[in-house]
């Protein structure tokens, strides 16, 4: 009988890693105060608030499975509504961004129901659902292509821009176009995962990890658009 001993680690190098330098960043946040402008404070003060509401749905709704419709509405549709109903009447159709929010942002709960009702083995409602999250990505994608062709309309180009910097074009197109074919990217695999499930592939593995990696991929696209939303719009 050999005596082996065993430790047990409740940290790990990249954990100390990523304490270390998430203090330094707590430190120079801190200081803020005594380095960044006005203007700075308050454009940090809005990424977090963002950052923060953004984390608390996507821990909620997309991995612990809690679709809170009630926050769901106020925020998307309340907040977001409110916001471009201030404003309307200008050039940019911000009725029509704060509805794309909205559209996401639901797309988000039907793909978490999606998941519970997955792991539940209930084929047809996960395959609904899954069908319901990527019609609600076509449209996301529709609207968007619709601000485009305004932009275009307008004069925006990637070269140029008649309202201000030249270089809001490219960063412009360049950022929401990226979000846009991940989202287009989703809808495709989103689409052929549903089909699976109701055709019963998962059944026979008695595995759907498979919905639960999409709904993963499809909080991610939430959840980057929710700071383009505040980069571009409310910046």
């Amino acid at each position: 009988m050999s005596n082996q001993t065993h430790s047990i680690s409740r940290t790990s190098q990249a954990a100390r890693v990523a304490g270390v330098l998430g203090a330094l960043v707590l430190m120079v946040l801190i200081a803020a105060p005594w380095w960044a402008g006005r203007a700075d404070m308050r454009l940090m003060g809005e990424l977090f608030l963002y950052l923060a509401l953004a984390s608390l749905w996507n821990l909620m709704a997309g991995y612990a499975g809690l679709v809170s419709v009630g926050q769901q509405a106020y925020v998307g549709f309340g907040g977001y509504m409110l916001f471009a109903l201030t404003i309307f009447g200008n050039h940019m159709p911000l009725i029509l961004i704060a509805i794309m929010t909205f559209i996401l942002i639901t797309s988000s709960g039907t793909m978490a129901m999606a998941v519970n009702f997955g792991y539940r083995k209930d084929r047809v409602k996960t395959a609904i659902l899954m069908l319901a999250t990527a019609a609600f990505g076509v449209s996301f994608v529709g609207m968007q292509a619709f601000e485009w062709t305004k932009l275009i309309e307008d004069g925006v180009r990637p070269w140029g821009n008649p309202f201000g910097a030249d270089q809001f074009g490219a960063t412009f197109f360049m950022i929401t176009g990226f979000h846009g074919l991940h989202v287009t990217g989703g809808v495709i695999y989103l689409s052929i995962i549903a089909f699976k499930v109701y055709r019963g592939d998962y059944d026979k593995s008695n595995n759907y990890e498979a919905v639960e990696i999409a709904g993963l991929y499809w909080h991610f696209v939430d959840l980057v658009w929710v700071f383009i939303f505040a980069f571009f719009y409310l910046w």
